[in-house]
């Protein structure tokens, strides 16, 4: 069989090219290969793909397919972020369009292993009945 140069066949988990070879964004240098990354929702982008990763466990663990996951789902958290800010200004935003990326984003998020955990929360709805309970026998 014969071999293609850059084929999936040549590539090693262990061969890895020189930083000098790689991309900035492989490099963790730019978060995109062509815009700047310098707006706001670039910065609200980066902020949310970091607590992604930390959700995580850090960058640092994640695998490469772990990360791209991470960006996709911080891509689509901004769109929805951008949409709520329309909406809240009283623009018609498409509802349609918002709930699938709402859905696509908790797809992404379970795919990455984030679920929903409850937390304690003080006081308990048990205490809350008690204490009205006990404000209307008195």
């Amino acid at each position: 069989m014969e071999r293609v140069e850059n084929s999936p066949a040549e590539c090693s988990a262990t061969a890895r090219p020189p930083a000098v070879l790689r991309s900035r964004v492989t490099n963790g240098k730019r978060p995109f290969v062509e815009a700047d990354g310098r707006g706001p929702w670039a910065r609200r982008w980066r902020d949310v793909v970091f607590e992604i990763c930390a959700d995580l466990g850090g960058a640092g663990g994640l695998t490469e397919g772990q990360r791209q996951l991470a960006r996709r789902a911080a891509t689509i958290a901004v769109a929805c972020e951008k949409m709520e800010g329309e909406a809240a200004q009283g623009t018609d935003i498409n509802l349609e369009l918002y709930g699938r990326l709402t859905d696509r984003l908790g797809r992404a998020l379970q795919r990455l292993g984030l679920e929903r955990q409850p937390r304690d929360v003080e006081p308990t709805l048990d205490q809350i009945i008690a204490e009205e309970d006990a404000a209307h026998a008195a």
